[in-house]
């Protein structure tokens, strides 16, 4: 047990101070993200929208997600990932305040819309200050102490988002957003201020070479887009699915749901220092995860039974587990010849255009066919995406033979 520990720990060694408290701030302000897997439950519960208005207004947070994405990264590359860090989470903070005055179906289109552009320019701006500050060799497990400092703060975010709920109601969890926003744009001014931090790794690039014009990237994408229009499915239709079909509480929910960030909080890092000493290739990882995540809806239709629940759970955790670090690594990699900001804004897109497509189509086939229908066609979409990734396999291989 002693010697597990140890092993435990030897996967955090190496990683700079300034990686560290990225992901601090990363913990704080996404522990009160609480607000995003319940908004469907709000939106219907509280306000009485119907599946359909759901889909719309969950298109338009993803639509300002990729302009915020989209902006974040150009302006990344111009003033610098601090200040478009800054300004984005305090402006956040405020915003998701704001947002629970909104009623209309029309006012939280708009609400949703500019809340996701503020929020998500942060989202470029934390990879290019990760790759800066991790060094070259430590920049996959630096991605994936963000990922736990993510997942963490969203296992216990929905289990306390749940607990607001019962005691306070839903206006609680926005006062909790905007609060922890502002509490980790104060910690971001006091430790990691250009003067203090510590640059590991230069980010300029001389003739940088265009996102844009990288076919493999774009490859990539379309791959990313897949994977995130499966996976934000467990963000939208299946609370859904968990409240309506299996008869769970908000509690129940936020506990299942926070399940998933404990285990990859305790086994995500073991994880990948394993794969990575395997040598495989990130994208043939990146396709077993999003195998994985496709299993995970499709065992949903074969039982009743509810711990069928925690089975599916466990699937999409692992598959995510794996695909996230290293497709992420993968983009910083590419990132290394190019504009970082731009790459790592269309990395960022991928998952943001799968916000727009991917809950207004959950809504709408649930709406008309029923959730084991959709639960099928999901799953079909995913290996489809598997099919992508080995293609990109075999486009790599012919570019290191150019």
């Amino acid at each position: 047990m002693k010697n597990l520990f140890h092993n435990y720990i030897n996967t955090f060694r190496g990683l700079s101070k300034e990686v560290w408290w990225l992901s601090l701030i990363t913990l704080i302000n996404r522990a009160g993200t609480m607000v995003i897997p319940f908004l469907s439950l709000y939106l219907t519960k509280s306000l009485d929208f119907t599946l359909s208005d759901v889909g719309w207004i969950m298109s338009f947070f993803g639509l300002g997600s990729v302009v915020g994405t989209w902006l974040g990264g150009k302006l990344t590359d111009k003033i610098g990932y601090y200040k478009v860090m800054l300004v984005s989470l305090v402006l956040t903070g405020v915003l998701f305040v704001l947002l629970q005055f909104i009623t209309t179906f029309q006012g939280f289109c708009a609400g949703i819309f500019l809340v996701m552009l503020v929020a998500d320019a942060f989202r470029p701006a934390m990879f290019v200050a990760l790759s800066a500050y991790s060094k070259p060799e430590n920049k996959t497990r630096s991605v994936t102490l963000i990922r736990l400092a993510i997942n963490l703060g969203f296992s216990a975010g929905p289990a306390v988002g749940g607990l607001i709920i019962t005691g306070i109601g839903y206006n609680g969890l926005f006062w909790m957003d905007g609060v922890t926003c502002v509490l980790a744009a104060v910690l971001l001014l006091q430790v990691l201020h250009p003067k203090k931090a510590k640059i590991q790794d230069e980010v300029k690039v001389e003739n940088p070479v265009s996102a844009y014009s990288d076919k493999a990237f774009w490859v990539f994408f379309v791959a990313m887009f897949i994977f995130g229009f499966v996976f934000l499915q467990y963000f939208s239709t299946m609370p859904l699915y968990y409240k309506d079909v299996r008869l769970l509480s908000e509690l129940d929910i936020g506990l299942l749901m926070g399940f998933n960030g404990f285990f990859i909080f305790l086994f995500e890092m073991p994880l990948i220092k394993w794969l990575e000493d395997s040598k495989n290739s990130k994208i043939k990882l990146i396709a077993i995860g999003l195998f994985l995540v496709a299993v995970s809806f499709v065992v949903l239709n074969i039982s009743s039974w509810l711990g069928i629940l925690i089975i599916g759970m466990l699937f999409m955790t692992i598959g995510e587990m794996i695909a996230f670090p290293f497709s992420n690594a993968f983009a910083v990699e590419r990132a290394q010849k190019g504009n970082q900001g731009e790459y790592m804004a269309l990395y960022a897109i991928a998952f943001s255009l799968s916000h727009i497509f991917s809950h207004n189509a959950g809504m709408q086939m649930v709406d008309k066919y029923g959730f084991e229908f959709t639960w099928n066609m999901i799953t079909i979409f995913a290996l489809i995406g598997v099919a992508i990734l080995f293609w990109l396999l075999i486009l790599l291989k012919k570019e290191k033979t150019v």
